[in-house]
């Protein structure tokens, strides 16, 4: 965390986004493959930072963001909270995620010292199959992906580490997490869902 000269710490107020989880009727997750810096080359899910001025609601930003991104257009029932991300201090190191403004929304940061952002992230899933063709788009490459090969694909740190596995292992469950990115290595404390296999998210 920044302290300015009288020794006061100086915190960074939250930036709300949405991440959200698109499937088809085979279980494949719909990933962009971010075509624009700063995460030029990494997949993410579809996602971008709510219209707080015009009191946007998550629901509301999520299914604007899936249609903008991927075409579909859904009602805000059709979406439910999946999970919530709270990252701070993302964008200290020098990984990146998202591609949507530089910000952390579809996708995790790097370790760092000091500086970065606070972002609180809504995950939604559409609750019923879609189905969208794979395209390029302004965005990036829009293509869908098996559960079992996300690990494998460029991927930002946090979303690797942290925030896939605990997705994957919580396919129909609500979960939480606190990531720290702030401040040397990545610590995380996972605070609902269930566990991934293997995995202490507790650091």
């Amino acid at each position: 965390m920044a302290i300015d000269p009288k020794g006061t710490i100086m915190g960074h107020p939250y930036k709300i986004a949405v991440l959200c989880e698109l499937r088809d009727e085979q279980g494949r997750y719909l990933l962009i493959e971010r075509a624009q810096s700063p995460n030029k080359g990494l997949f993410s899910p579809i996602g971008g930072k709510l219209e707080t001025a015009l009191g946007e609601s998550p629901a509301q930003c999520a299914v604007r963001e899936i249609h903008e991104e991927a075409g579909v257009e859904l009602g805000v029932d059709q979406v439910e909270l999946g999970g919530i991300i709270a990252e701070c201090g993302y964008g200290a190191g020098s990984e990146g995620s998202d591609g949507t403004d530089g910000g952390a929304a579809g996708g995790g940061a790097g370790g760092g010292s000091g500086g970065g952002t606070n972002w609180l992230m809504f995950w939604f899933r559409v609750k019923d199959p879609v189905r969208v063709a794979e395209q390029d788009t302004r965005e990036g490459r829009l293509a869908w992906h098996e559960r079992g090969a996300i690990p494998a694909l460029a991927l930002p740190q946090t979303d690797r580490e942290i925030i896939w596995p605990l997705v994957l292992a919580n396919p129909s469950t609500y979960f939480a997490i606190h990531i720290i990115c702030d401040d040397g290595p990545i610590r995380w404390t996972q605070e609902a869902g269930l566990a991934p296999e293997n995995a202490a998210l507790d650091r």
